[in-house]
């Protein structure tokens, strides 16, 4: 009986920066229709460009200054073939998360060259093991719509809220 290589999973480095922006375009930059109409996805070259030069900016200031983001990567031949972030939110403390610190989980991709191998797992695995070192009660994960069947296999549990956008403008609609 042969059994899977466990994956190796480790914390982003700056040098990985190309490569955390090669994997998250696969998120935001998506033409399917299902998300083409998606509030964070980028449906132009100026949205392309906008957050491509937000996200290196913020990917060079975290990687190395926030105690409170993990961004696990596993590496793959010449390339990363996974990552995800992990962002840790102090709200108000409730029965949920009586010490009110969430780990917010996001942009989960695998290179789809590298699917179905479990390196979604086990990135997500990475971040459960830093949330807990973090003093995280809970950890929550939007999930796109190609990819709840994978949640609800990995024990992620709907909530049953939705949630909502709006843009942050000097007018609020509504």
């Amino acid at each position: 009986m042969t059994t899977a290589a466990t994956p190796v999973i480790r914390r982003a480095e700056p040098a990985d920066v190309d490569e955390l922006i090669r994997l998250r375009a696969y998120l935001l930059e998506n033409d399917d229709s299902d998300s083409a109409a998606l509030p964070y996805t980028a449906s132009t070259d100026e949205a392309r460009t906008a957050w491509r030069t937000g996200y290196r900016a913020w990917l060079a200031k975290t990687l190395t200054h926030d105690a409170d983001v993990c961004v696990a990567v596993a590496p793959g031949p010449g390339r990363l073939s996974a990552c995800a972030i992990a962002v840790i939110d102090q709200r108000p403390p409730s029965p949920a998360y009586p010490s009110g610190r969430v780990a917010w989980m996001q942009s989960l991709v695998t290179d789809p060259r590298d699917r179905g191998q479990g390196l979604g797992t086990a990135v997500i695995d990475e971040l459960f093991d830093w949330a807990l070192t973090r003093g995280a009660d809970v950890a929550v994960m939007q999930s796109a719509s190609g990819a709840v069947d994978f949640h609800r296999r990995a024990g992620w549990l709907p909530t049953g809220e939705g949630l909502y956008h709006q843009p942050v403008t000097t007018r609020r609609k509504g």
